[in-house]
């Protein structure tokens, strides 16, 4: 009689240590140890908020040490002067209060690279415009050009994350 394989078949036939290998690769000393993690109390945002609506700016509310950023910024009537892109870092940005306007995409004319991994451009042809208000949640991966401008006033917040270049 001719034996069918099965699942179970194989399991039985394997050796038990060939399939724990994929576990052991990594030694448990070459795992890093992981950065504490940041609890941000709605009391202590909206203390950042109250001061950053006196004072707009930034508050650097958290920089860890693997590049994930997180920053709660207010800004009046600003106008960025070019695009920008960066080649190991995305964005999320979350509008709090007011509104914005970003300038996204398209082919940078005339762009120039300023630092490693990060690139200025003056113009770009065929961006898209897009206008976030309070509640709107913006994501700009790596590469994509983008460019903010606020006519009167925005609060939010921006995480960055930067990671291996392209």
């Amino acid at each position: 009689m001719a034996m069918t394989s099965t699942r179970r078949s194989f399991l039985s036939s394997a050796s038990l240590t060939a399939l724990a290998l994929p576990l052991m690769e990594t030694p448990a000393q070459a795992i890093p140890h992981p950065e504490p993690f940041q609890l941000f109390s709605d009391e202590k945002l909206e203390a950042s908020r109250k001061n950053l609506g006196a004072a707009p700016g930034n508050d650097n509310l958290f920089k860890g040490s693997a590049g994930l950023t997180m920053v709660m910024t207010v800004e009046e009537k600003k106008a960025a002067k070019e695009f920008e892109w960066h080649e190991g870092r995305d964005h999320i940005l979350q509008v709090l209060e007011g509104s914005t306007v970003y300038e996204l995409g398209g082919a940078p004319k005339n762009g120039r690279n300023v630092k490693p991994g990060e690139w200025l451009a003056p113009s770009a042809d065929g961006a898209s415009r897009v206008e976030l208000k309070k509640g709107d949640v913006l994501v700009i991966p790596r590469g994509t050009l983008h460019k903010r401008t606020t006519a009167d006033k925005v609060t939010f917040y921006l995480i960055s994350s930067e990671g291996i270049a392209r």
